[in-house]
């Protein structure tokens, strides 16, 4: 399944299409995970928070989430960088939701209670390649600072 996956986010399109909803999904949960082990320590507590967020979003189950989240390992593993993978999200998704996006990845980044420079470094990194800038991933950083 995760090759199929991997092979539609990765063939260059030139006309390209929205992600089937399954796969945009799988796309940001790859993104979250990618920043959780951005700081080479992928804990417990970051995987509960993916779970938690994924469940938010998309209105699954936490066996769903888990599984979705499983997927998402996967995915990461495979992608060979994140300016590919970003790209393609960035032309599929609009801006409103990847602002949503780099909130979900502050709130994994703040699940273990430690603010890494890897972590800020990842997320910088995919806001600039999403489109975000620099204030909009401040505010979303506030937002869910301020909520914990």
């Amino acid at each position: 399944m995760f090759r199929n996956l991997l092979d539609r986010l990765f063939t260059e399109d030139p006309a390209p299409r929205p992600l089937a909803t399954d796969d945009a999904e799988v796309a940001v949960a790859a993104l979250l995970v990618r920043v959780a082990r951005a700081d080479d320590h992928y804990h417990a507590s970051e995987r509960m928070r993916i779970d938690q967020v994924l469940g938010q979003l998309h209105g699954l189950g936490p066996i769903d989430a888990a599984e979705r989240r499983a997927v998402a390992e996967m995915i990461e593993a495979e992608a060979p960088d994140t300016v590919r993978f970003t790209r393609l999200i960035k032309s599929r998704v609009s801006l409103e939701d990847r602002m949503g996006i780099i909130g979900a990845m502050w709130e994994i980044s703040l699940a273990d209670d430690r603010r890494t420079a890897q972590e800020e470094a990842a997320i910088r990194l995919v806001a600039g390649l999403l489109g975000v800038t620099d204030r909009e991933s401040a505010i979303q950083r506030q937002r869910v600072a301020g909520g914990r």
